[in-house]
């Protein structure tokens, strides 16, 4: 067996694993609540879990949860800056008490002044924690690939860099090169890599047990299609900017109605990259967890089984999803700052046709 194929049955394996491991996590919450006498609400178990928190729920074990502690970093005009543990809080309310130093979270995990004081909340929240640990996944990853690199210079490549670098080149050679154009695509290689896999392994730890919904929180994507539309904005020449305030082909007394249209194109443009990428990701999850709830709103062997089947073929599907939606997102984006780059030829044309 080569080491391609053993590579690719060790993957599979994890990840069923990891799907087997789901309804271990999952399955003993919601049954903690039903125990309890309480009215399984699946609306609220969606909402919960695709939610954002100020802790990292990693288990609820005999009606325990287990949770990692995040810091939340607050500051008031009299108070200058707080920085404490989510902890303090008793993020899942196993103790009466739920407030600290004049703070609570509700019962829907937002957090509240108990004395009406305003704040500024710069906590890192399980998304913003998430992030980061993508964030350091892309470091470790690319920098162990470079590192291959140059240790397998004029060698066919090994181990991690064999995986990454068609991905790589791919992204250069078949969504850069042909959007943006040879002379200018490696000046913007680098960020449409960074957005590539930064979506991708975000989309990917969304997944796996326990882990954040990055991608599907708005305030996510929002910062992605706002970075784009700063890069293609400031990219643009002056044809592109001749384009939206003169638009040259039509007829002069239509332009000024034009230019209002084209003003509204350029934040149309990164809307449709925010919400398209939101709303998939957001989607994929509530499916799932929908799913989950069948087997115990009916508590019926007959349905939980062909339940959890499908939950396990939407998981697979999901990983597809979220290697598609990063795409979709680099090449739009390598799409929009090609056309903000894009050479003006309409001279050159008009002589060549005079000769």
């Amino acid at each position: 067996m080569s080491s391609r194929s053993l590579s690719a049955s060790s993957f599979i394996k994890s990840l069923i694993y990891s799907i087997i491991f789901s309804f271990s996590i999952v399955f003993p919450t919601f049954s903690k609540e039903k125990e309890e006498g309480e009215k399984f609400n699946p609306a609220e178990m969606i909402v919960h879990h695709i939610g954002d928190a100020y802790d990292w729920h990693l288990v609820t074990i005999g009606g325990h949860h287990y949770s990692i502690p995040l810091p939340i970093i607050l500051y008031s005009s009299d108070r200058g800056i707080e920085v404490f543990s989510s902890g303090k809080l008793q993020a899942h309310g196993e103790h009466e008490s739920g407030e600290y130093n004049g703070y609570k979270l509700d019962d829907h995990g937002h957090l509240s002044s108990t004395e009406g004081r305003k704040f500024y909340d710069f906590s890192i929240t399980k998304n913003a924690a998430s992030m980061m640990l993508g964030g350091l996944i892309i470091c470790i990853i690319f920098l162990s690939v470079a590192s291959g690199f140059k240790k397998n210079s004029g060698k066919a490549p090994r181990g991690l860099q064999s995986f990454m670098e068609p991905l790589i080149l791919y992204i250069r050679d078949d969504v850069a090169v042909p959007n943006i154009g040879e002379k200018k695509a490696d000046k913007f290689l680098p960020y449409l890599l960074t957005l590539f896999f930064f979506i991708w392994i975000n989309n990917l730890l969304g997944l796996i047990p326990t882990g954040a919904n990055a991608s599907g929180n708005i305030a996510f994507t929002f910062v992605l299609a706002l970075l784009t539309a700063i890069i293609v904005n400031f990219s643009g020449n002056r044809h592109y900017w001749g384009h939206i305030f003169w638009t040259p082909g039509v007829p002069l007394w239509l332009r000024p109605i034009m230019l209002p249209v084209e003003l509204i194109g350029i934040f149309t443009k990164p809307f449709a990259l925010m919400i398209r990428l939101f709303a998939n990701m957001t989607a994929g999850h509530i499916v799932i967890l929908s799913l989950f709830s069948f087997i115990f709103i009916f508590e019926s062997f007959l349905v939980g089984i062909p339940a959890g089947a499908f939950v396990i073929a939407m998981t697979f599907m999901e990983l597809f999803v979220g290697l598609l939606q990063a795409y979709i997102f680099t090449i739009l984006a390598a799409l929009f700052i090609g056309i903000a780059v894009e050479e003006h030829h309409e001279e050159g044309h008009a002589h060549a046709e005079k000769h």
